[in-house]
């Protein structure tokens, strides 16, 4: 552990970083007012399972982006700028809908606590919380943080703690948006949460279009089509 302790001011720093590029993307906040008003009125203990559920699952879709994720697409021949475009378009979609959804929890009876649950990967993690713009940003990350810490490999043991750190402070504030979503949406009352998850819809739809947008402009450059 001497190497962590010697280094602790470029882990930090590299951890910091981590956390200052995947916050903005991922949107904690705006993210929880898109999952309020996707999930039916749950009582608070399966709200806080299918919070740790999710919180799990972008810890481990964000950390494993950021070490494997650029091999991944390579092996199966899939470009960064494909995930964008296709990416884009999901999260698109998902935002257009919801801007026509009305505010306000959902029939319970539409969905039982194990559907719910069945669910908390896909859409919950993916791609509502961690959507295709956060992971490219994750797999930058993973190219990106070797050279700035002066290491050959993205398995290095300083780079590993960084990554760890700076994705953890991440899903930490996931899981508080998320565990005390209802709460807040009481706080804010109806008009209140109808306003934020209006405007976190829109803000969805047109971060889907800007991933969109980024994914056809890397393919033009690609192409060396000029745009």
């Amino acid at each position: 552990m001497h190497w962590l302790f010697s280094d602790i001011g470029s882990v930090l720093q590299s951890a910091t970083l981590v956390l200052a590029a995947l916050f903005p993307i991922v949107n904690p906040i705006g993210s929880a007012a898109v999952f309020l008003a996707m999930i039916p009125e749950s009582d608070a203990s399966l709200q806080k399972v299918l919070a740790q559920k999710i919180t799990v699952f972008s810890f481990f879709l964000l950390f494993l982006s950021m070490l494997f994720g650029g091999k991944i697409l390579s092996f199966f021949g899939v470009s960064l700028y494909a995930v964008q475009i296709a990416g884009g378009v999901i999260v698109s979609i998902t935002g257009w809908q919801l801007l026509g959804r009305d505010a306000g929890p959902t029939s319970s009876t539409s969905a039982t606590s194990s559907d719910i649950l069945d669910h908390a990967f896909y859409p919950y993690t993916l791609p509502i919380t961690v959507g295709p713009g956060s992971i490219s940003v994750a797999v930058a990350l993973g190219a990106h943080l070797p050279s700035q810490m002066h290491l050959d490999s993205v398995f290095s043991p300083k780079l590993l703690v960084a990554a760890v750190l700076g994705v953890a402070a991440v899903c930490a504030v996931v899981y508080i948006c998320y565990r005390w979503a209802r709460t807040a949406e009481h706080m804010l009352g109806k008009s209140g949460t109808t306003v934020l998850m209006k405007l976190s819809s829109f803000i969805l739809m047109c971060i889907g279009v800007q991933i969109l947008c980024s994914g056809v402009r890397a393919f033009l450059a690609a192409m060396h089509i000029p745009h």
